[in-house]
């Protein structure tokens, strides 16, 4: 099942301050939905970091989200392992379809494709 990329999601009441920082280091604000913004670096746009404030479609913030070729094979893939499904199976309306599971340290991951 082929990763395309993974992204840290750092929670803050911040975002502010913390676009600033990371563009301070280069970074650019390559999606903003007000509560969640994805900065990338210019001359590798696979190189990001999401910054949010809550998640507002889902009951928890996830800690990293890995972008994968087939959510769909992913989610089966967990499920048939015995993983914990945090946040079902969704289609949101920014094009993504996504759900969360908990890795086995505990941290929640948001598994995603675009649609």
């Amino acid at each position: 099942m082929p990763v395309r990329r993974v992204v840290p999601d750092i929670r803050t009441e911040a975002l502010e301050q913390s676009t600033e920082f990371y563009a301070a280091l280069g970074f650019e604000v390559v999606m903003n939905h007000g509560w969640i913004r994805t900065l990338a670096a210019p001359g590798n746009p696979a190189a990001q970091i999401s910054l949010m404030s809550e998640d507002r479609t889902a009951p928890v913030t996830p800690d990293l989200s890995i972008e994968v070729e087939d959510v769909d094979a992913a989610h089966t893939a967990l499920r048939e392992c015995g993983a914990e499904i945090v946040h079902p199976l969704t289609d949101e309306e920014w094009g993504v379809r996504r759900f969360f599971v908990r890795d086995p340290s505990g941290r929640v991951v948001n598994i995603l494709g675009h649609r």
